[in-house]
């Protein structure tokens, strides 16, 4: 478990700052992943899949567990799998762009 100081606090975050903070760990995969650095890269993507396991757990987001169930398992057919969904990198952060901007209106 990378965020051991984090699970306590994760479910007082609302789903765009989780899913903010998902996004912020796929990018950080993805980019390393481009640079060939393999043990940066795979760390990210057990951050990110921890992250998304965290929000999964929320009671507050029972409603949206198929969704989270499906980003995970895109997410790893993207990275670690033969990417049969055929999902890209610009898919990915176009996916995550929204989030981050209503997260960031929570503090304006």
């Amino acid at each position: 478990m990378f965020h051991t100081e984090l699970q306590d606090r994760w479910n007082t975050f609302t789903i765009h700052e989780q899913m903010a903070n998902i996004g912020a760990e796929v990018g950080r995969c993805i980019a390393w992943k481009e640079k060939g650095n393999e043990k940066m890269w795979t760390n990210a993507l057990y951050r990110a899949l921890e992250l998304i396991d965290l929000t999964k757990q929320d009671p507050k987001h029972k409603r949206v567990l198929g969704e989270l169930c499906r980003l995970r398992e895109v997410l790893l057919d993207h990275l670690v799998g033969k990417n049969m969904y055929q999902s890209t990198n610009e898919l990915w952060d176009s996916y995550f762009l929204p989030y981050n901007f209503a997260a960031r209106k929570k503090y304006k």
